[in-house]
Parts: structure tokens; sequence; C-alpha cells
């Protein structure tokens, strides 16, 4: 495709329908993509840490003697106990920050990132498959579940200026959690999706076509025919030639380039609502480290990737919601190899404007052995389907009624929401 002349997104969605059209974009799609433009829209950013972050390190606290005496190797030191960058970074009397965290520091202090600790499913499983399945149906315990709980999102809340980028996994496969019914992108990397020339003259639908469906099986009849409309707005309005802005530095990872792909979707203004990233490698049961080490490493980059997006959306933020979690906690108690093992309670962290920031949310449950789940690990006292019942109806409108709907047999009731968002 030669290049367009430069003009507004939707200069170009209005003057650039023949040309569009002429490319085999339907008029319906030109139709919502300009209403998707003219609208001030809510986004919710997921980022999974897969593999069961060890949140007590992660969020540490510092304040209970219980935590250091049951991790003489790995614990992180309380706030001012050993010289910069090796303590944990206080958030009040109780917990602290990672030392590797420091990037998200301002946010709490200005308000903008909430803490959930103690969050999870209040079942007892230990096993990755099991956890991850439910976390992402919603439905724990029910291995029936042929939908994830943000697809079932996207269902209830019906919105007919919707565009195929209502939904999208920037993952190398579709995320439990955005299976099911409605229409959803699934880009490992979204260069991909741009269209170019192709030597010989090959059809461009078709090479691309046989490129994505590997993994795309279940994109077919009209919604495939939608997204492939998608590419050509997407390679019309380019957003993967801007660049990130307010000076900010993603890490040089398949996860940090994620993060930057998603904000140039919600800044390309083309209908984004959810979006769907993943962190890898958070399974430390030997040799985990403690402010410095695996985990360390790990969180570095897990931080500079969100403050970074965070930085990069700017004002954009008041309208934008990140959601982190994983599928369980870590064993209160080091083992024998210094790391950790599946445990059951963990931290969720929010970040955005509309946060009720600066605050570690939740009942804390204590780390005595006879407050312990099991004797062993952390308790659950914020069910995740609370947490994500709150993110549906405070952050995205969807009424309390629709979000039962989202999470089937359990009842969402704003009482118990943990109050991490305004």
């Amino acid at each position: 495709m030669a290049k367009l002349p430069a003009m507004t997104r939707r200069l170009l969605l209005k003057q650039g329908g023949v040309a569009l059209v002429s490319l085999g974009l339907a008029p319906s799609f030109l139709t919502r993509a300009a209403a998707a433009q003219g609208r001030r829209r809510k986004v919710l950013v997921v980022v999974f840490q897969r593999g069961a972050v060890d949140g007590l390190n992660m969020v540490v606290p510092f304040g209970e003697p219980e935590y250091y005496f049951a991790r003489p190797s790995i614990a992180i030191p309380q706030p001012g106990q050993t010289e910069a960058g090796e303590s944990a970074l206080a958030l009040d009397d109780t917990f602290g920050l990672h030392p590797r965290l420091a990037p998200l520091a301002p946010l709490y202090r200005r308000g903008e990132l909430a803490v959930v600790h103690a969050c999870g499913s209040p079942l007892s499983t230990r096993s990755h498959f099991d956890a991850q399945d439910y976390l992402e149906s919603g439905t724990p315990g029910i291995k029936g579940t042929r939908d994830g709980w943000l697809n079932r999102y996207l269902s209830e809340q019906s919105d007919p200026a919707a565009t195929p980028f209502r939904g999208v996994a920037v993952t190398a496969q579709r995320p439990r959690a955005l299976q099911g019914g409605a229409a959803t992108l699934v880009i490992p990397d979204l260069n991909r999706l741009r269209i170019r020339n192709v030597p010989g003259g090959a059809d461009i639908r078709t090479a691309f076509r046989d490129q994505y469906r590997a993994g795309a099986d279940d994109l077919l009849g009209a919604a495939a025919r939608e997204a492939f409309s998608a590419i050509d707005l997407l390679d019309a309005v380019r957003p993967l030639d801007a660049e990130p802005a307010n000076g900010a530095t993603y890490p040089a990872t398949a996860y940090g380039r994620s993060l930057r792909q998603i904000a140039q979707l919600i800044k390309a203004d083309i209908g984004l609502e959810v979006a769907f990233a993943e962190s890898q490698g958070w399974d430390h049961h030997v040799n985990e480290g403690g402010a410095t080490g695996q985990l360390a490493r790990g969180l570095d980059d897990f931080a500079r990737g969100l403050a970074a997006l965070y930085t990069d959306l700017g004002d954009r933020m008041e309208d934008v919601l990140i959601l982190t979690m994983s599928e369980f906690g870590r064993s209160v108690a080091e083992n024998g190899s210094r790391g950790t093992d599946h445990g059951h309670g963990n931290v969720m962290m929010l970040l955005g404007g509309g946060v009720a920031g600066g605050e570690v949310h939740g009942q804390w449950p204590g780390l005595s052995p006879e407050q312990r789940f099991e004797g062993r690990d952390l308790a659950v006292t914020t069910d995740f389907r609370d947490l994500f019942g709150e993110v549906l109806v405070r952050h995205l409108g969807l009424p309390v009624a629709g979000a039962n709907q989202v999470f089937p047999g359990y009842d969402i009731a704003a009482a118990r929401f943990p109050g991490a968002i305004r």
C-alpha cells in the first residue's frame, strides 16, 4: 500500500472511505470505526504473571516478624535496614514494594496504584493448569466452562459501535480469559498485521490469512472477514509508526513489546476496550533470590514495562485501568532449595487514574502458622471474583446484574468489593 498523506485519523476515515472500500472494507465497519474514534471509552489492560509470582516478596509484609522467621535467606530487608536499592520500599507501616518495583513507587505515592493483598481463588488447588483455568474462566472448581470471564464481559456489555479491535490479546496463543463467543483478536506481534506488497504480486490477504490461521483456527466466517477488514484499517491508521510518548522506554523483551503495542492500539482510537498481555517465568522453586536474583530480575522487567505503559499513555490513563494477576501465591516458608513452593493467596495490583490508590486493600490474615491456609500458605480473604467484579462494574460500567452473568453461580455484590476503584 502506498504511503498515505498525513491527516488526522478521523479525516482518514471520513475521506478515505472509497479507497478502503476498494480494499474490501465493509461500510458497516467504516461506520463503527468512525464512531469509535469520536468516543471516549474505558479500557482494561490485563497483565497475567504466569507461573505464580511470589506475592510476599513482591509486596513485602515487612511488619510481620513471622515473614523473616519463615524466609531466612530470601526475605526482603525492612525499609532503611540496608543500603538503597536492597530494602523494601515502604507503602505503610506493614507493607513495602520489592526494591525492583521502584518505578511503580511514585504511582503509589500519587494515589494511582492500588494493591489488593491476600487475593485469589477460594479453592485450594496448587496445580498451575487448574488455577490458571479457574482464574481465567472465572468459575473456580468448574472445569467444563467453555468461555473466559473477559469474553463473557464483551458478550454481556453489548456495543453497537464495536470494532474487531474491541478485545485483543498480544500473546502467542488465545488466553483462556478471552475464549468464547465474542470475536476477539490474538496477535503475537502487531507488525504481522501490516499490509505490504508481496513480491511477485501474490494476493495480500491470502498471504496473511495463511500466516495467521495457525494461531487463530477459530476465527471463521463473518468474524474472520471483519478481522481482515480491521487489518486494512490498522495499516491505514499506522499506529505502529508512533514512537512512545513522554520519554517512555519499554524493556527490550517480548513482554515490553506487547505493552508498547497495546499502547499504540489505545492511542490509535480504533475501539480497543480489553487488552491482554502476559509475563512468564514466575515459578521459582530453586534459588529464587531476595533483593537480587531470579525474582528480582523478573520484577525489574515487569515494573519497567508497567511504568513505560503508564508514561506512554499520559493523560489517557484517566480512562485506562491496568490489572495485574497471577494464578496463586507461594508458600510462606522458603524451601530447602532457597525457593518457594506453590501456595494460595497472592497480590494483585491496579494502576490508573480511577483507582483508590496509595493504599493496600483487603483484609490481611497474618502469617503466623495458625493464621495460614492449611498451615503453610497466605490465606485468601478477597475472592478474585469480587475484585474482577469491581473492575467490571466501577471501571467498565457493567451493571451488577450483568457482572453476575459474567461470573455464573457467584453473587457479585458491591459490599464485597475490596474498594480498589473509586
